[in-house]
């Protein structure tokens, strides 16, 4: 038994042995405690405890809380009507033997006309009614809490990845390589120069903004890669090879912003930089089936341990996860390349 339902255990046996000391002293207080009462309250409450129990499981086994409030609230209800008639079924045959036994006895007469029945019954659904209230109320706040709990770890691996992205943009050796190539081309090539200013511009001022909005166009996000890309062509010269085939109705599909710079920047940072000599980094991206399907390719293999993969991968499975149109990330290795497949519904 896992702590959790040792908790649950433990509420349910205080709540209804709280309700037979309550029904013994409402008998004490009235004048009405006799063998005969104890036993219906002990009884009752032993009923109701099995009937609860019995309740809870098919509700979460069924899946009730994920049904909305007015589907569940029905059949709570019904559950309720049902396990109160099921008591009574069980505890007037009982009582009538204990009685005509003389095992128990009661201090004033006590009817089995309809309408006491009636008036039994709704009594035993109250009870079975409150219970059901409580557990359901305990239940609403530990999902709500549940959910807070996993927005909260999503926004901070949001923030965390984007932290990460800043930093891989900002980082010194990013900088220094970029500066460094920028002061060699002063001299060299001066309109080649202010191009790589343009272009680590762009990059940076995105690295800054990247995050005000939750969707962007793919052609919106080519542009930020061919800023970065071309900034790291100055780094790399001949080691990176970029290969594009990019479908130009695909050019207004909407992605997670930073999704394709996210890929982008991993295939050269473990791909071509991690490769003598370098290699051929491939983007591929096309609509098929209500789909925008998105292929980054770099030479290399895939780690094997997945926390070295980085923070951003894992952002980028939780955002196409929790988004409004879950998409599907997948890496794959295809004889010694490795293949990021991005899909994200349209």
């Amino acid at each position: 038994m896992s702590r959790t339902q040792l908790r649950t255990a433990l509420a349910d046996a205080a709540f209804w042995t709280g309700l037979a000391v309550f029904n013994l002293t409402l008998a004490v207080v009235f004048g009405g405690m006799s063998s005969g009462s104890t036993l219906i309250s002990v009884l009752l409450s032993l009923e109701l405890w099995a009937i609860g129990g019995a309740m809870r499981r098919i509700a979460l086994r069924r899946h009730w809380f994920e049904l909305g409030p007015v589907r569940l609230a029905l059949r709570l209800l019904l559950c309720i009507g049902l396990g109160a008639t099921l008591a009574q079924l069980l505890l007037i045959p009982a009582l009538r033997l204990a009685l005509t036994q003389g095992w128990v006895s009661l201090s004033q007469s006590t009817g089995f006309r309809p309408a006491m029945l009636f008036v039994y019954w709704a009594n035993t659904a109250f009870m079975l009614g409150l219970w059901a209230a409580l557990w359901s109320w305990t239940m609403a706040m530990q999902r709500y809490r549940e959910g807070e709990i996993a927005r909260l770890n999503a926004e901070s691996l949001r923030n965390a990845f984007e932290l990460d992205a800043l930093r891989a943009r900002l980082n010194p050796h990013f900088v220094f390589n970029a500066l460094n190539n920028l002061r060699a081309l002063i001299n060299e090539d001066t309109e080649r120069a202010r191009e790589l200013v343009t272009r680590l511009s762009n990059t940076l001022r995105h690295a800054l903004d990247h995050s005000q909005r939750e969707q962007a166009s793919l052609a919106e996000e080519l542009a930020v890669v061919e800023d970065y890309l071309a900034v790291e062509a100055v780094h790399y010269e001949d080691r990176l090879r970029v290969q594009r085939d990019i479908d130009a109705n695909a050019l207004s599909a909407r992605l997670p912003p930073m999704a394709l710079q996210l890929l982008v920047e991993n295939a050269v940072k473990h791909g071509i930089a991690c490769t003598p000599g370098g290699g051929e980094l491939s983007v591929r991206a096309h609509c098929e089936n209500a789909a925008l399907h998105i292929e980054v390719g770099n030479p290399g293999r895939i780690d094997p341990e997945p926390a070295r993969r980085g923070v951003g991968l894992a952002y980028l499975r939780t955002r196409l996860a929790h988004g409004g149109n879950a998409g599907r990330f997948e890496l794959r290795q295809r004889g010694n390349r490795v293949i990021a497949q991005l899909e994200i519904p349209q």
